[in-house]
């Protein structure tokens, strides 16, 4: 059992009121036009995190820079929070496509169970960790319907498309990655139509980008990792902010007559909702953006 009485030599912070979490901002001169509705957001966002938000308006540690307004800054964690959810809504698509052409692939060149065998992957695999992955992961889901079938009818044998189900997306990926190179190659070729080492970085990115949105992390004037790789055939990408992300997204994104209804058009409509707060440069968009990431040809 833990000892939490060791915490208590720690001068931690006291917890503050709303008021005094309110008082705070105003002295390092956040503007705040209706204090009642102020209360009221940070009833239900908290101080903690809504301050994440203010970062980008600082001036230095105490001071934000003129004309700070509380209201500015709850619209910008509004508009982070609809473009996190937009996002994810995009990548979300090119998790079940990488799916369906990793297991179409391995399982076809090795068979259903062709992913047991360890023979079937590269020499980074470490397949007895794998192994074990895999049984949690079939304990993890013992609830679920299509599990119990398959436990009951083929005595836990899983076929390599019906296991992928319970990948998590960062799973996913690391299985692509322990493919054999001539196994991966194809897929890049023929699906992704680009060098091998970039699609396994861009994946990396994407991964990094899903787990930044699926944890509530800010987007705004914010950098996610490493810069994604770039590809003569697309436009290059500059540094590790949203805008080079997203281009990564556009060339994992294997629907491409989608793309441009399902991501872009919304995409404009949300920042155009809110251009009058917005400095799309804090995203790495460029003046440009939309012409970057449309697709024009599919």
């Amino acid at each position: 059992m833990t000892d939490f009485s060791k915490y208590n030599k720690f001068n931690v912070k006291s917890p503050a009121t709303i008021k005094q979490q309110l008082d705070k901002l105003k002295s390092r001169g956040c503007i705040i036009a209706d204090e009642k509705k102020a209360e009221e957001t940070l009833s239900f966002i908290n101080y903690y995190r809504l301050a994440h938000y203010f970062e980008p308006f600082l001036l230095d540690k105490y001071h934000y820079k003129e004309g700070t307004t509380f209201e500015k800054i709850v619209q910008i964690y509004d508009f982070d929070r609809k473009l996190r959810i937009l996002i994810l809504s995009v990548l979300e698509e090119i998790e079940i496509a990488l799916r369906a052409v990793i297991s179409n692939s391995h399982s076809m060149r090795y068979g259903a169970l062709g992913y047991l065998n360890a023979e079937n992957f590269n020499t980074h695999h470490n397949h007895q960790y794998f192994l074990s992955k895999i049984e949690r992961m079939i304990e993890t889901n013992d609830d679920k319907a299509f599990v119990k079938h398959h436990m009951k009818k083929y005595k836990g044998a899983f076929p390599l498309w019906v296991m992928m189900e319970m990948f998590s997306f960062g799973n996913l990926i690391y299985f692509f990655y322990d493919m054999h190179s001539s196994d991966k190659k194809p897929i890049a070729d023929n699906y992704y139509k680009a060098k091998l080492s970039h699609v396994e970085n861009w994946l990396g990115c994407i991964s990094d980008l899903r787990n930044h949105c699926a944890h509530y992390n800010r987007l705004y004037a914010n950098k996610i990792g490493d810069i994604p790789a770039s590809d003569e055939r697309w436009e290059n990408t500059a540094d590790s902010m949203l805008f080079s992300y997203l281009l990564a997204a556009k060339r994992l994104y294997l629907r491409k007559d989608r793309w441009n209804s399902n991501f872009v058009i919304p995409l404009s409509s949300l920042i155009e909702s809110q251009k009058d707060i917005l400095d799309i440069s804090l995203l790495g968009f460029p003046d440009d953006w939309e012409i970057k990431l449309v697709f024009y040809n599919y």
